[in-house]
């Protein structure tokens, strides 16, 4: 949950306005001038005892940190979005079989790693002319766009600046480490306030298409009544993009895609629900409205049925992943809210939904919504029933990304959950001091001014732990994080896994807030004595990089079968 903060002024009187997106019952008031630091403690460089070892940006060369510093009138109380942080991505751009890093940043300039390999990367972000030219950049996807056979990159761009600095950049891989940008030329140069976007073949014709998932500037103060405001809006929200060769052409409205004043979209999933061969699409949206699920109808259409298919979803839902966590052969989906797993926390920076608000947001067709992370298990059917607390993964306080994969090649795959943010914009002896106007109008007078940035030092910093749930086979999981290296306090944000070492085992990169990125070298191989098998899959012209779940097994479209299969290595 975010705010979205307002202090106004005429020449007679002084206004002050908190604008809620939901109605809160405050839980505790214990005074404004708690402290906390607003810098995460010094990590831990270099301790091989654990399974995950966090590398120095002296071993590395990454030394990526995506600084936010709050602005006169640019700054959190005129942007709700803007502690959100930023994102990572990783692919091998040079076919080296050494996978690279971008990272995005929000007022500094993007950055692309080449692997050298043994966890050397160089900087050649100038060099490879990707640094992006917009104002705010959010989420990274890396993707064969043209079919050349080389990983082309889309950054997504956002913020509470000109549109004409937040269109959405594609950098187009020439081949030799160098990029062209060709966003408008491709039509993919939206400037709706994306968050994230994610090429895929839903038309099944042998190209990657592309979802550009945005999270609209609406002001969540009030919650819209009206049940049809989902539908024949004319804003810039959330688009589906076919991809026609030459170029990307917009097919929202026609596919059945909703794109609202609504849409608060914070994570984007696609994946085959149904075991019907054909990708389907999972948006988790923030604020009071609930998450989308688009069932893939096969004839270039979607049908959004998630009141059918789930029992409830996250209230805020911040991100997530979805993955066969119970190896039963279907697709589980995981979503991240911000549900303190410690009683302090809970009782200073969270406040429910009254009885009349839930069930007036039921009525009004935004469905069941708990404040909680939620894990959806896949009945074989794509029917869902949620086990987060039972499954012990419910509450881990400000939560962004979840990347669920194997830690220890174990054959059974894990959950990591990024946390955190530089400032605790909930906390509720803030809001107290905030929302009284005796009291700001008094601390401006003291001031003898008005600047935005007075306020930031007032509401606490506390870096946070990030989760890393280990899997024992049976839906229970168990947090692990301090035992395996990864519990580094910080304000950790987009996140993204790989080998980057080719040696088997997943490794982790963090793009933090406020402080050096971490880069996670995962130890497995050493310590576990699991073994693995690493494959790689060949797709058809117009899309190389196809792999087996996209891949069009019944035959139809271009694609007369599965993609060849290509060993590269035991």
């Amino acid at each position: 949950m975010k705010f979205d903060f307002k202090i106004f002024q005429d020449k007679n009187l002084l206004t002050v306005s908190i604008i809620y997106p939901l109605l809160f019952t405050v839980f505790l008031i214990t005074g404004c001038n708690r402290k906390g630091s607003n810098e995460a403690s010094s990590p831990v460089y270099g301790d091989k005892s654990k399974l995950f070892t966090l590398l120095s940006p002296e071993k590395t060369g990454i030394d990526f940190a995506n600084n936010v510093t709050d602005g006169e009138k640019f700054n959190i109380f005129t942007y709700r979005n803007y502690y959100n942080g930023a994102g990572v991505g990783i692919g091998d751009i040079n076919n080296d079989s050494l996978p690279d890093i971008y990272f995005t940043a929000n007022q500094l300039k993007n950055k692309l790693y080449l692997n050298k390999g043994n966890f050397v990367f160089e900087d050649i972000t100038e060099k490879a002319g990707v640094g992006g030219k917009m104002g705010w950049s959010t989420g990274v996807t890396m993707a064969d766009v043209n079919g050349d056979g080389f990983l082309d990159i889309y950054v997504c761009n956002s913020g509470d600046v000109d549109p004409k600095e937040r269109a959405n950049e594609l950098f187009i891989n020439n081949g030799d480490l160098t990029f062209t940008e060709k966003g408008k030329e491709y039509n993919l140069n939206n400037n709706g306030l994306s968050i994230h976007a994610a090429f895929f073949d839903y038309d099944m014709d042998g190209d990657l298409d592309c979802y550009i998932l945005n999270n609209f500037f609406t002001n969540p103060s009030k919650i819209e009544l009206y049940k049809k405001v989902r539908e024949g809006s004319t804003v810039p929200g959330d688009k589906l993009m076919r991809n026609d060769g030459s170029t990307f052409h917009d097919v929202t409205a026609e596919a059945g895609i909703f794109s609202s004043e609504i849409g608060f979209g914070n994570g984007i999933g696609v994946v085959d629900i149904n075991h019907d061969n054909l990708p389907d699409i999972y948006i988790a949206n923030d604020f009071w409205e609930r998450d989308y699920l688009y069932i893939n109808k096969g004839n270039g259409k979607f049908s959004e049925e998630f009141t059918d298919r789930f029992n409830y979803c996250s209230l805020s839902s911040m991100g997530g992943d979805i993955a066969d966590i119970n190896n039963d052969g279907n697709m589980h989906i995981f979503t991240t809210d911000m549900l303190p797993a410690d009683n302090y926390r809970l009782q200073t920076t969270i406040a429910f939904d009254p009885f009349h608000l839930e069930d007036l947001k039921y009525r009004e067709n935004f469905y069941y919504q708990e404040t909680q992370n939620c894990l959806h298990l896949n009945d074989g059917s794509g029917h869902f029933q949620e086990t987060a607390f039972l499954s012990g993964v419910a509450a881990t306080d400000w939560s962004w990304g979840a990347l669920i994969f194997d830690f220890e090649n174990d054959g059974n795959k894990d959950i990591f959950i990024s946390n955190g943010i530089i400032k605790d914009i909930m906390d509720r002896d803030f809001l107290d001091f905030y929302t009284d106007r005796t009291k700001v109008k008094n601390f401006i007078d003291r001031k003898g001014r008005f600047d935005y940035r007075d306020f930031v030092p007032m509401m606490p910093a506390k870096p946070l732990k990030n989760y890393a749930f280990h899997n024992d086979g049976t839906l229970i999981f168990n947090n692990i994080a301090g035992d395996i290296g990864l519990a580094d306090p910080s304000y950790s944000n987009g996140a993204a896994y790989g080998d980057l070492d080719n040696d088997g085992d997943l490794d982790i990169v963090i793009n933090n807030e406020n402080s050096t990125s971490f880069v996670y070298r995962n130890e497995t191989d050493s310590k576990a004595g699991n073994h693995y098998l690493k494959v790689s899959f060949k797709g058809a012209q117009g899309n190389p990089f196809r792999d087996w779940s996209n891949s069009n097994i019944k035959g139809k479209g271009r694609n007369k079968g599965p993609p060849e299969l290509q060993f590269t290595g035991f």
